[in-house]
């Protein structure tokens, strides 16, 4: 609304009151001195600081006379007004500094009603009114007047509203913008860099936003993203650390995930989740994954002897510890043989296919000795069992390989002898692969046939 205070050159504009379409009572600024040709009147703003604007708008609401409904006016009567603003550092305007001329002054515009009232009613004015915009830039100084001219018109003018656009404090793409005030021109793109909310990380830089002249943000380069631990809430405005028994890896869009089964946190803003007591990972496992553990022992374990070989089977764990990822190892052990205790087999056993890693629940062992007592054990293990303090789980087997024929004897002994007799000693075959029930002994008389006792 109209400010007292505001400077007059020639006292043709008044103060006076009236009436809005509404039939609601105004003040305004009115001038009518429309029966003298060469006008020349001027209203003056008080002092309006820039407030670091570079552009300026100015809404004016008022309302003409329509000429023709004057009975008698001169030719010289007038529909429309003239904008003009100065801008100045400090408030020094007088009455008569600056000059009431166009130069200094600079005019914006020419502004003409859309409508102009014809009729007065009622014992007082009714008007209709009129609103129009202009804007101007750049300015630089502190501050400026803006100063109405008359010209011969009969007019009202009644609210008066100085504005700058500007673009609003805003956060976007995870990157928070300052207040931007518009360009001076119209058409200007003013450039703002951005800085990431708090826990949030840059993607691609620079972060900018562009002030438009109306005051709208637009084309946005760059982004932040939040950080690991922590995820967009309250439409990408904060980012939050993730709750406890939530997660999140890496940067990025993602939402925070629960604790896979087995795992839990021990904060907030974790980036992953830590494995409970007795389940662990593999360095593979992706941090989603569940945590798992050791494998139970095989089940059902069966053996078939033919002499020195051996056919073993067996039925998978009935638990695999979450994974799927179980294979077999063959514990080989030979017993008895007078050494007492049980001890690894040695190199010369065969496994097939191989004695670790098998994924079939089945092996065939061959090259082991006859008549011997072996133990077999059957390790069930998976991706995490080495991480275990404990051995892995298995299920074992004795059995005892056939009989077979022994080893020939490698020493034999003269111990006595007369003219028709003679006396033999030999030592034990190295491998007598079973109970040895008697010997065959045989000789040969040096002129004569073989004869076998």
């Amino acid at each position: 609304m109209y400010k007292k205070g505001w400077t007059v050159f020639k006292p043709k504009w008044e103060e006076v009151s009236g009436y809005d379409e509404n039939m609601n009572t105004i003040r305004t600024y009115q001038v009518c001195n429309v029966f003298h040709a060469n006008q020349n009147n001027w209203v003056r703003t008080k002092y309006i600081r820039r407030r670091g604007a570079q552009r300026i708008h100015v809404e004016m609401k008022f309302s003409v006379r329509d000429c023709s409904s004057i009975p008698g006016v001169p030719g010289s009567c007038k529909e429309t007004f003239n904008l003009y603003y100065y801008e100045s550092d400090y408030d020094t305007a007088t009455k008569v500094h600056p000059p009431w001329m166009e130069n200094p002054w600079i005019k914006v515009d020419t502004i003409a009603a859309d409508e102009s009232f014809s009729q007065v009613d009622l014992g007082g004015r009714v008007m209709k009114i009129n609103t129009e915009v202009r804007s101007f830039g750049p300015v630089s100084r502190n501050g400026f007047y803006l100063a109405f001219q008359d010209y011969g018109g009969c007019m009202s003018l009644i609210a008066v509203r100085v504005f700058y656009r500007k673009c609003p404090r805003t956060i976007r793409n995870g990157a928070a913008f300052q207040e931007t005030h518009s360009g001076a021109e119209s058409t200007s793109l003013v450039s703002a860099r951005g800085e990431c909310i708090p826990n949030a990380e840059e993607v691609d830089v620079p972060i900018k936003l562009y002030c438009n002249g109306d005051g709208e943000w637009m084309v946005p380069i760059g982004r932040c993203m939040c950080k690991a631990g922590h995820e967009a809430v309250e439409n990408g405005t904060v980012c939050r650390a993730c709750p406890s028994g939530f997660f999140k890896t890496a940067q990025g869009d993602e939402k925070c995930l629960q604790c896979p089964i087995n795992s839990r946190t021990t904060n907030n803003g974790a980036t992953n989740c830590v494995c409970r007591n007795g389940y662990y990972r593999t360095d593979s496992d992706p941090l989603e994954m569940p945590c798992t553990t050791v494998s139970s022992a095989p089940q059902n374990v069966i053996s078939s002897v033919n002499e020195t070989s051996l056919m073993l089977e067996w039925n998978p764990p009935r638990e695999t510890g979450g994974r799927d990822d179980v294979v077999y190892n063959i514990i080989c052990k030979s017993c008895g043989g007078g050494r007492g205790g049980c001890t690894r087999c040695g190199d010369n056993v065969q496994f097939v296919p191989r004695q670790l890693g098998l994924t079939d629940a089945r092996v065939f062992i061959s090259d082991l000795l006859a008549h011997t007592q072996y133990t077999f054990e059957v390790q069930a293990v998976n991706g995490v069992s080495d991480q275990s303090p404990y051995s892995p789980q298995y299920a074992s087997v004795n059995i005892t390989t056939n009989q077979a024929a022994p080893s020939t004897v490698s020493i034999m002994h003269q111990v006595s002898r007369t003219i028709d007799s003679i006396t033999l000693s030999w030592s034990q075959p190295d491998q007598p692969n079973g109970v040895i029930l008697d010997y065959e002994l045989q000789y040969y008389e040096k002129v004569s046939h073989k004869h076998t006792l």
